[in-house]
């Protein structure tokens, strides 16, 4: 069973934990798109892999405190 950092409230252990995870899945898409051979599917796992690396630089922005919306 996988330890949950819900007791900790530091919320850059979690963004670290959701940013790996994140990567994960593009990683496993990126893979399928190679081994997948309908056109479409391979659109959409590349697509899905685009907005996913979209979503950990939000993620990123987050944690430098980059974007106006994120500083502290």
């Amino acid at each position: 069973m996988k330890t949950h950092e819900s007791m900790n409230g530091d919320p850059k252990v979690h963004t670290a934990r959701l940013r790996q995870e994140i990567k994960d899945v593009v990683d496993h898409l990126r893979r399928d798109v190679g081994v997948v051979g309908e056109p479409k599917a391979r659109v959409l796992f590349e697509t899905s892999a685009e907005v996913l690396l979209g979503l950990l630089n939000a993620y990123d922005d987050y944690d430098a405190g980059t974007e106006a919306a994120f500083r502290r």
